[in-house]
């Protein structure tokens, strides 16, 4: 049997109800909320979908995190190697050679044992001009994709201008390769509806209209998948929730002296290496790094005494949650109730690092969901970007330093194990087959192998 599993960021339980398309889905089958892991973020969450582990065994702690040997915190790999347990496509090939996958913008795509993938992967000139771009299995793909399609929507995908574009590429992507190819397993990520939920907050107006917006291009892939006779799987990897103040973790550890910055002229570099404890912020989660064992009491104490800090786990309290890797923090903190981890370090806006008004995801410590708003305090903001966007195209160095450093604009947030369920994430099926009132994580790569071989 044929499957067709589509990853719809931060759909949940009561979005359905604004969601006609999947909604008949799960008339056909069935809808669960889906018991996620932590952190609740992209990149762990997908992990285990795939590999049916915990962070403890895949090793995919968060979206980033130190590299410990490098001296380097790293956000947003894409090297498949870092999963450390077997994927469902793996262990599908295992029991039949002849299976085949089609991995459509799922992260951990770049060298993943599959027979097509396609994942965003910009071009970085010399100049420092950066250019939309793809990276493909087989390379031919991803260049005839763009021919076919135009452009990848790379400034559509993330940052001030993400939007639905973005998504209707991968939608139209994903369909030309299923007709192609007819791929046994097709994993196809949908991100639009992650923007507006954090942009305005999920219940928002303007989130429910993404929620509309959304669901149009997943009943694309749905109407194609039943008319091929596959069945198909919609699923969240987390909700998302109200946000209401973001925690500066590392700020309040620079004050106390247990962070060190590198001072450049180009601002100031947050130095990981130097430091005697530091936080990878991510959502409402922070992996907190503490050079010196005998420093850990001490911080875990000072950490605890943050507002907006639920809980800080050291390496025993970790086993809990499943997160007790070796690359994970000495300590690691869950936020409360519509808190979140912001990554700012500096202690002077003067000394700000330069990256810090740009959307730069690879150079920032951690997760930046300002990243999705212009500056607001810019006055003509489309006319600075038309003017930086004119030294581009004549060939000067150009800084597109329109985002802004307060984090309060940001109204909705993830990470943590919400109380609410129907907040949360969901699982939609179209086979009543291992129908259930409530879905775990850690049980989709099985659901994915049983609806293809059918045990």
């Amino acid at each position: 049997m044929k499957l067709l599993v589509v990853d719809v960021v931060g759909l949940r339980p009561k979005d359905l109800a604004h969601a006609p398309n999947i909604r008949a889905l799960a008339d056909r089958g069935f809808a669960a909320p889906l018991d996620t892991v932590f952190p609740a973020v992209t990149c762990t969450v997908q992990a285990t979908l795939l590999t049916g582990k915990h962070a403890r065994d895949h090793g995919i702690v968060a979206n980033g995190w130190y590299f410990r040997d490098l001296a380097q915190i790293w956000l947003w790999r894409q090297s498949n190697h870092l999963v450390q347990s077997e994927e469902a496509y793996t262990s599908a090939h295992k029991l039949d050679p002849s299976f085949t996958c089609a991995k459509m913008f799922w992260w951990y795509n770049m060298y993943a044992p599959v027979s097509w993938s396609v994942t965003p992967r910009p071009e970085y000139h010399a100049d420092g001009l950066k250019k939309p771009g793809l990276y493909s299995e087989p390379p031919a793909l991803g260049e005839r994709l763009q021919r076919d399609l135009g452009p990848f929507s790379l400034f559509q995908f993330w940052g001030p201008g993400a939007g639905i574009a973005s998504s209707k590429w991968i939608v139209d992507a994903s369909l030309r390769v299923i007709a192609e190819h007819a791929p046994t397993l097709a994993l196809v990520y949908v991100p639009h509806l992650d923007y507006d939920h954090q942009r305005y907050g999920p219940d928002d107006p303007r989130s429910r209209q993404a929620v509309a917006d959304v669901d149009r291009e997943v009943g694309r892939l749905i109407d194609d998948a039943r008319a091929r006779g596959a069945e198909v799987m919609v699923l969240s990897e987390y909700g998302i929730e109200e946000a209401t103040h973001p925690i500066m973790v590392n700020r309040v550890l620079h004050e106390r002296g247990l962070l060190r910055v590198q001072e450049t002229s180009h601002g100031q570099l947050l130095d990981a290496g130097a430091s005697r404890a530091f936080a990878v912020a991510d959502h409402q989660c922070a992996h907190v790094y503490v050079r010196d064992r005998h420093d850990v009491p001490a911080v875990a104490g000072l950490l605890r005494s943050l507002d907006g800090v639920a809980r800080v786990l050291d390496r025993d309290e970790q086993i809990e949650l499943g997160i007790d890797h070796e690359r994970s923090g000495e300590l690691v903190c869950v936020a409360a109730k519509g808190a979140w981890f912001a990554y700012h370090y500096w202690l002077d806006d003067d000394r700000r690092p330069d990256f810090a008004t740009t959307v730069d995801i690879h150079r920032k410590p951690g997760y930046d969901p300002t990243e999705l708003f212009l500056d607001p305090k810019l006055r003509l903001p489309k006319l600075k970007i038309a003017k930086t966007l004119a030294k581009k195209l004549l060939g000067f160095r150009y800084l597109m330093d329109v985002i802004g450093t307060d984090p309060t604009i940001v109204r909705g947030t993830h990470g943590r194990l919400f109380e609410d369920h129907d907040a949360g994430p969901v699982f939609v099926s179209s086979s009543t087959t291992d129908a259930a009132d409530r879905v775990a994580a850690i049980s989709v790569r099985d659901r994915i192998l049983a609806a293809v071989y059918g045990s």
